[in-house]
């Protein structure tokens, strides 16, 4: 039986395809490659991989909208690979259910981290399966939240914080203690980053996101989760 970590890698340049699945067989990655939009789609569907590596510039259909296809259905963790790097570019596709985003070109290494940073996200708690805090239901084997009964649809990384923040409710964590322990060191600087996850989770755990009674924002220094109200 294969135990290995499926990756899905959907980008229309052969060689840079060639060169990431042998980089990735290389560290023991399961790697299956796709040169447009509609067979990356496809095969997301039917190889069900822990995490996904997609370019946006794909010749059938723009990454943007394979990305929100993608994301409709599946928790799998989505780094994009791009050549656009502007700020906007970046909260446009974070805020479409994208998880990273690597500006093209890239060194291996960096890939390699990004990677097994997005991965520690899926890994289960080993603790009681379920807690109870308030509203909330977290289930950790299942990496499922509900509040008041009904299902909470977040991604991998709206969990990985939200997760974050109510473990640590009551208590003030700085943007950069957040950035560092969700993405590493080389985002800790990136605040516009983090906030555009936390306005989505507020979405979805908030009834009014504009006046949030959970998750709430200490200016200039990060963002408590408060359990009684």
């Amino acid at each position: 039986m294969n135990n290995k970590i499926k990756i899905l890698v959907i980008d229309d340049e052969h060689q840079i395809r060639k060169l990431l699945k042998l980089t990735l067989e290389a560290n023991d990655y399961d790697v299956l490659t796709a040169e447009n939009g509609k067979i990356g789609i496809q095969l997301a569907a039917s190889y069900q991989p822990e995490l996904i590596l997609l370019d946006l510039n794909l010749p059938d259909e723009d990454g943007l909208m394979v990305l929100k296809n993608i994301r409709e259905w599946s928790s799998s963790q989505i780094i994009i690979l791009s050549v656009r790097s502007t700020e906007n570019d970046k909260i446009k596709l974070l805020d479409s259910g994208a998880d990273d985003f690597i500006t093209k070109p890239f060194h291996s290494g960096e890939l390699l981290a990004r990677i097994r940073v997005a991965l520690r996200h899926k890994e289960p708690l080993k603790d009681s399966p379920i807690e109870t805090i308030g509203e909330f239901e977290i289930n950790y084997a299942a990496r499922s939240i509900k509040k008041n009964g009904d299902i909470l649809y977040l991604t991998s990384t709206e969990y990985a914080i939200f997760k974050l923040l109510i473990s640590n409710r009551g208590k003030v964590l700085t943007h950069s203690q957040i950035l560092e322990r969700i993405w590493g060191n080389p985002f800790s600087d990136e605040t516009q980053y983090l906030r555009v996850f936390i306005g989505q989770i507020r979405k979805k755990i908030e009834d009014d996101p504009a006046k949030p009674k959970y998750l709430k924002t200490i200016l200039g220094v990060g963002y408590i989760f408060i359990e009684n109200n």
